[in-house]
């Protein structure tokens, strides 16, 4: 039985159209899969479906009803939960705050907050989730990437008297999850469907959609272009109704040799939070980091940037030391974050601000005067670099698909050609085509010469983009080996082993 119809969904942001009469159906008590390549306008859809944004044009109906949606609180009304790609959170508030945002607070006499009674509404909400290790009292800036993640998904399952939940919209949850967290989750959307809730999935892990997953509905430049059973389909046509052609080559290929000259050499180095860490890299090699989740590979990349103080060892360049990311600037280095919106991006500036943003001393003219004629320039040739897809460059940042935002900040990261490039989980929440497109990027470069660093959560990313691979184990380095001739099974036996 249909529990959720919408017809006609259509937006356009500044001239472009993000939906254009899209279409979806979705069940009761059916996990359904909503994908599509960034730009498709996945994240649009979801947006109009929480009451975030006003569609140009809509028909939606819940039961065979009517219904409206002018604002969150008619989405909460209707039942609708979400779980957003991006982790906005309240940092200075607790972990049970932030759970139980948006759901009135228990109170004692005289409208006084009952944080007893709180604590235990979140903690039971963790306690669903099969989540043991946080503490409900913490303030939510101490939670790692993946904590954050699981705090959100418990806050769609407050438990509340008035307000039954219908329908869970789940956008990228496990970006940040590792594998044993993934299998909470899917556990607890099995229960879910189980008790006649929908779901609506959206992931570009095509692994986690076949397997969970009853129904998928593709989105293509807009629109609707297809819906059917999972069971009736294949990941290789799923991949030619999002992209339009076939993708034949997860990974592409060395285009030139690896040199033997050095661009950085990293020797015995210990901070607060890493230790041993011990290499050399060549121009045009790529090295992968990985790790279970939390393991060091973001400190590796912030200690190389200068961020973190080496208290033992050094890390030496040819033309000298990195005092910090402005000086990283200066010698070619370059770095794109694993949290775009938080460390990479200034949302609401223009396109063109962003991708210039570490290069305005270049693009000034004669005392110190910006010459927007550079300045467009500059981001136009970017842009067109990394295939970046939007209705021009003065467009805000915010109105961009997570994987063009991602885009922008590559952009960045190039614009001043760099010999080492610092990529922590650079295709985080992008689709198939446009991860093809950010390899075919790095391949590039590193066939110019430039020496790459890239952390991973993917193990096939790792051995299919990598020439090394440096094993973190609870914040030290425990090995390097080449990706040829070892497998996913064999990273993660080194990822777990215990001395």
């Amino acid at each position: 039985m249909t529990f959720l119809k919408i017809d006609n969904a259509s937006k356009t942001y500044s001239g472009a159209r993000a939906l254009d009469g899209a279409h979806l159906e979705i069940a009761a008590g059916e996990v359904h899969a909503l994908m599509g390549e960034n730009g498709a306008g996945k994240s649009t859809l979801i947006k109009i479906l929480a009451g975030v944004t006003a569609p140009d044009t809509l028909s939606i109906s819940r039961d065979g009803v009517p219904i409206g949606l002018h604002g969150t609180a008619d989405a909460f009304k209707h039942g609708f939960r979400f779980i957003h790609q991006e982790l906005n959170i309240v940092a200075h508030l607790s972990v049970a705050e932030n759970i139980l945002l948006g759901h009135p607070y228990p109170t004692r006499l005289l409208g006084a907050v009952d944080w007893k009674k709180l604590n235990q509404l979140a903690r039971a909400a963790l306690d669903r989730l099969g989540v043991q290790h946080i503490d409900v009292r913490l303030k939510a800036a101490r939670l790692s990437t993946g904590d954050r993640m699981l705090m959100k998904i418990a806050s769609t399952l407050v438990a509340d008297e008035n307000q039954t939940a219908r329908l869970y919209v789940m956008d990228e949850p496990t970006a940040a999850l590792s594998g044993t967290e993934s299998e909470k989750l899917f556990e607890v959307i099995r229960q879910l469907r189980q008790t006649g809730a929908a779901v609506l999935y959206v992931s570009h892990r095509m692994n986690e959609v076949m397997a969970l997953c009853d129904r998928v509905t593709v989105l293509r430049d807009g629109r609707t272009v297809a819906s059917k059973k999972l069971v009736d389909t294949s990941k290789g046509e799923i991949i030619r109704l999002m992209t339009g052609r076939d993708v034949k080559d997860a990974y592409p290929a060395r285009a030139a040799d690896i040199t033997d000259r050095q661009v950085i050499e990293v020797k015995h180095v210990k901070t607060q939070r890493i230790d041993n860490i011990n290499f050399t890299l060549n121009e045009g090699e790529i090295l992968g980091v990985g790790g279970l989740a939390e393991a060091g590979q973001s400190a590796l990349l912030q200690v190389l940037l200068g961020i973190d103080t080496v208290v033992k060892g050094r890390v030496d360049y040819p033309d000298g030391t990195i005092s910090g990311p402005r000086d990283a600037w200066r010698h070619k280095l370059a770095y794109v974050p694993k949290e775009r919106r938080e460390e990479g991006l200034m949302l609401r500036r223009s396109i063109i601000d962003n991708i210039n943003l570490a290069h305005l001393e270049k693009l000034s003219a004669l005392g110190g005067v910006m010459s927007r004629k550079k300045e467009r320039e500059n981001a136009a040739g970017l842009s067109r670099q990394v295939q970046l897809k939007a209705a021009g460059l003065n467009q805000p940042c915010h109105q961009l698909s997570g994987g063009n935002q991602q885009k922008v900040v590559f952009a960045r990261a190039l614009g001043d050609v760099p010999r080492l490039l610092l990529l922590d989980e650079p295709t985080r929440g992008v689709d198939v085509g446009a991860k093809f497109d950010i390899y075919t990027l790095i391949r590039t470069m590193s066939s110019e010469g430039c020496a790459v660093i890239m952390t991973s959560s993917d193990l096939p990313e790792l051995l299919g983009m990598c020439d090394r691979i440096l094993i973190m184990r609870s914040g030290k380095q425990v090995d390097i080996v080449p990706t040829a001739g070892t497998t996913a099974a064999d990273l993660l036996t080194l990822f777990y082993h215990q001395e």
